[in-house]
């Protein structure tokens, strides 16, 4: 049984409430929706998905995470998500926040708290310039890490 096949069973089984893996055919890309469990205004009763990408070095490296949009399904309104998936969350950064003991499970848990915890339906600041920009590739994006408020 190969690395990612085993890393598929344990997650299949082990996924929390409120996320469901929607598809996961190979370890390069899986796809998993996420709903925010609280009665948080913005996010109630909407599903999101999300999408990981991992390279070869996982779990040393960080997978790449974006939401991503499918039938039914928008990206979420956050200060730290920009509309093209993009998320600013230092958890998701090789290097600074990343350590290889984290989980898709444990990646997708931080993201429903960002999620439960945001109290403004907005963008981040400068989002259409950052988009227009046309980077998809969070790994080439440096961002600062330091808004305490959201």
């Amino acid at each position: 049984m190969t690395f990612a096949t085993r890393r598929l069973r344990k997650i299949v089984g082990a996924l929390p409430p409120g996320i469901t893996l929607v598809r996961a055919e190979d370890f390069k890309e899986w796809q998993l929706d996420i709903r925010v469990l609280d009665d948080n205004p913005i996010y109630k009763g909407k599903t999101y998905r999300l999408s990981f990408k991992f390279n070869i070095n996982y779990p040393i490296d960080a997978p790449i995470v974006t939401f991503v949009e499918a039938p039914g399904i928008t990206i979420p309104m956050h200060p730290h998500i920009y509309s093209n998936g993009i998320i600013c969350l230092d958890l998701l950064s090789s290097g600074n926040g990343w350590s290889p003991v984290q989980s898709v499970e444990s990646v997708c848990m931080s993201i429903q708290s960002m999620l439960t915890g945001n109290t403004r339906n907005e963008r981040p600041e400068g989002d259409a310039d950052f988009v227009r920009s046309g980077n998809t590739n969070p790994r080439n994006i440096r961002f600062v890490y330091d808004d305490p408020t959201v």
